[in-house]
């Protein structure tokens, strides 16, 4: 397995909770390339983990993530720049591609490509203090780690292009009403509040909900007769597994079911 964490990136095992924590709280948790391969070998071992059931992303200190780097753009070459975002690139898809739900705990800011990065996760939780930000054209970037892709399916095109091309603030509540966020809390019961969300699916069928997430996600660029055929051969898979049984038992017997991810 691979090692978990770096000096960007604490990873620590909590039960069936891995939770991955941003650790660049002097930079307000900018990307570096360490901090990308931190949380690509967090995923690996999330993947072939079977303890794990649920993966946690926060940041630490005054925000969730600043995104990219600003104080070093200056000084990237385009050749360093081009291989940093094939690595956020692979991130993303690694996070799209695991069957285990990723939840997002946000609070502070959320601004350019930590934004996407916690777009690129299955559930959003805020705290009342977040602030979403593309912040990619105040400094005549466009928007990468999958912006482009997860806004336009989230907002439509046009609500996208206005927050690429404005980069206005997106306050936690209006982030609420156009669907970005699942739950707000106050700040001083983030961290417990996201724990037990966290813990609540961490005892649910975890294949069927890993199955869910790949249909969900799928379905962004499938049509109905793909979806509708990949739903009957998920659900013939299903119909076999522990999970499926513990939940037909408990039902018979009106009592909550008691899942194991098999």
């Amino acid at each position: 397995m691979s090692k978990l964490g770096n000096k960007h990136v604490s990873v620590s095992l909590n039960g069936p909770i891995m939770s991955c924590v941003l650790n660049r709280p002097e930079s307000l948790n900018a990307f570096s390339d360490e901090m990308i391969a931190g949380l690509q070998h967090a995923l690996i071992e999330a993947e072939h983990n079977e303890d794990v059931k649920v993966v946690v992303l926060s940041g630490s200190g005054r925000a969730f993530s600043a995104g990219g780097d600003v104080k070093n753009m200056g000084s990237a070459t385009s050749s360093h720049l081009y291989d940093h975002v094939g690595e956020l690139n692979k991130l993303i898809l690694m996070m799209k591609d695991l069957a285990k739900p990723i939840v997002a705990v946000v609070h502070g800011y959320a601004a350019g490509a930590g934004f996407n990065l916690a777009l690129a996760c299955d559930q959003i939780l805020a705290g009342e203090d977040t602030k979403f930000v593309l912040s990619f054209a105040q400094v005549g970037l466009v928007a990468d780690g999958g912006g482009h892709y997860f806004l336009s399916r989230i907002l439509g095109p046009y609500r996208a292009k206005e927050l690429l091309f404005r980069a206005d603030p997106i306050p936690v509540e209006t982030a609420v009403e156009w669907g970005l966020v699942n739950r707000v809390f106050p700040l001083s019961e983030l961290e417990e509040g996201a724990m037990s969300y966290a813990l609540e699916l961490a005892k649910g069928p975890g294949r069927a909900l890993g199955m869910m997430k790949k249909l969900v996600d799928r379905a962004e660029r499938a049509d109905l007769a793909d979806i509708l055929e990949q739903e009957r051969m998920a659900q013939t898979m299903m119909i076999d597994t522990n999970d499926h049984k513990e939940g037909v038992q408990a039902f018979k017997e009106k009592r909550k079911p008691e899942f194991v991810g098999k």
